[in-house]
Parts: C-alpha cells; structure tokens; sequence
C-alpha cells in the first residue's frame, strides 16, 4: 500500500540515482517550451519534484543545458540599502535550466 503523499513518477533515491530514460521523462513533464527551441525547467519544479536534484543538474550539464538566471545569495542588508555588485557569481544559484532542442529525445 502506497501512502498518499507518495507520487509514484517521482525519482526517489530509495533505489539509486535515476537512470537516463527517467530523467528525460521527468524533465519532458516538468519542463516547457523554450525560446530558443528548447526545453526551459525551473529550479524550483525540479527541486519540488523530490528527485535527486544533482544527479538531474548533472544529466542536463552532460547533455548541453545551462542555467539561465543566476540570482546572488541574499545578503543581511536591509530594504533600502544600497546593492551591491562584488557578489561573485560563482555563489549565485540558478533559476532556471534551458536544455538545447533535441536533448530529451
């Protein structure tokens, strides 16, 4: 019996990472149309999606995605302050990852 919070398409990491065919599966459900022709998929969904968020970014580094967006960390400024722009990008987190056209085929 299955518990009802338990979405069985989900890539859990009770049987080891995700192979090839379910991660295109899941970034084929998750991800839409890009711009550019390819596949855009959100952090954010991915994360939610409960798979094994580095093995996913892995897959999509190995097969030409990027990410799109990078947002600084946040730092203790307050509202009003002034921004700042020494934050190094290395530090930033991706928004979004755009794979090219032909990647979840």
């Amino acid at each position: 019996m299955t518990d009802r919070h338990e979405a069985p398409e989900d890539l859990a990491s009770e049987a080891g990472p995700p192979d090839d065919d379910e991660i295109r599966t899941l970034l084929a459900r998750l991800g839409r149309p890009h711009r550019s022709g390819g596949t855009v998929v959100e952090r954010a969904t991915l994360l939610a999606a409960g798979a094994d968020f580095t093995a996913i970014v892995a897959w999509i580094e190995a097969h030409g995605g990027v990410a799109e967006e990078l947002v600084p960390p946040r730092t203790s400024r307050g509202l009003h302050s002034r921004p700042t722009s020494d934050v190094e990008t290395s530090e930033a987190t991706p928004l979004r990852f755009i794979l090219p056209s032909g990647a979840l085929r």
